[in-house]
């Protein structure tokens, strides 16, 4: 098992490689032709962008610590490891990029087993690298972050992601909106689940929930958020927000409040 140096050295190196891919991506932005997307499945677009982004840091990754497997949304390595995994979003806001949006992310997890222990994201056009490892806090380019101190949802900015392919619970969602939009200071769509995630952890938003997510867009802002003092869990109150494709993730203060209104919607 990675005892806490050698865990802190792979974070600065994660660190260092998510800031050179995002370079990579931010100088492709600057002259990206839509021409270039491709379509993985309806409103599910891709790039040459993203592929090389996930192929620079599989290959670097594959230099820092051999022994671990990868969970990449692109497919670049999709061999498991028993123990340690990477998983990968070479560019979260893959829309927001392809239209020059700025808010887009690359976002690095490191898990033993089924436990995250590391987490990266950088947010590339604001230069922010937000990080953390287990039980060592949360940080942004260096500094520590906390999640905000508000104390229920009357007080609270919450940030969503808008489904755009699997419409089935639309209804639901749409329900959800509602009652937010009557109960909070307002609803924000970044466009990042993993900059919503860093967000909530720097206490610049106090809640983020989405579901039909993969487990590549919240794992490294799940943990952020959880060594910021947050709380993380599925819409079921449970522990199943990596792989479960639902999270809501909050300043733990409004925690309980904002699940029982989900569940109220969700569960009817």
């Amino acid at each position: 098992m990675l005892n806490s140096a050698e865990l802190s050295k792979l974070l600065d190196q994660t660190q260092n490689i998510a800031k050179s891919v995002g370079a990579f991506i931010r100088k492709e932005r600057q002259h990206f032709d839509v021409k270039n997307v491709e379509h993985k499945g309806f409103n599910d677009l891709v790039s040459y962008v993203d592929k090389e982004a996930e192929r620079q840091i599989v290959e670097q990754l594959s230099v820092i610590f051999p022994d671990a497997g990868f969970i990449t949304e692109e497919g670049t390595n999709t061999t498991r490891a028993e123990v340690y995994n990477w998983v990968i979003d070479p560019l979260d806001g893959t829309t927001n990029f392809i239209h020059g949006l700025p808010v887009f992310s690359v976002s690095i997890a490191l898990m033993e087993k089924e436990e995250v222990i590391l987490g990266v994201v950088y947010e590339i056009n604001m230069h922010e690298c937000f990080y953390a490892i287990k039980g060592g806090g949360a940080f942004c380019n260096d500094t520590p972050i906390r999640v905000s101190k508000a104390p229920n949802l009357a007080a609270s900015l919450i940030a969503t992601g808008f489904p755009y392919y699997n419409f089935e619970l639309i209804d639901r969602y749409l329900a959800t909106l509602k009652s937010l939009m009557q109960s909070t200071h307002g609803l924000r769509r970044f466009g990042s689940a993993a900059v919503d995630l860093a967000y909530v952890a720097a206490g610049r938003i106090e809640g983020f929930f989405e579901y039909n997510l993969n487990s590549y867009d919240v794992a490294a802002g799940a943990l952020i958020v959880q060594e910021a003092g947050g709380k993380v869990t599925d819409f079921s109150g449970g522990k199943n927000y990596i792989f479960g494709r639902e999270i809501l993730a909050t300043n733990k203060s409004i925690h309980q409040e904002f699940f029982e209104e989900l569940d109220r919607i969700w569960s009817a």
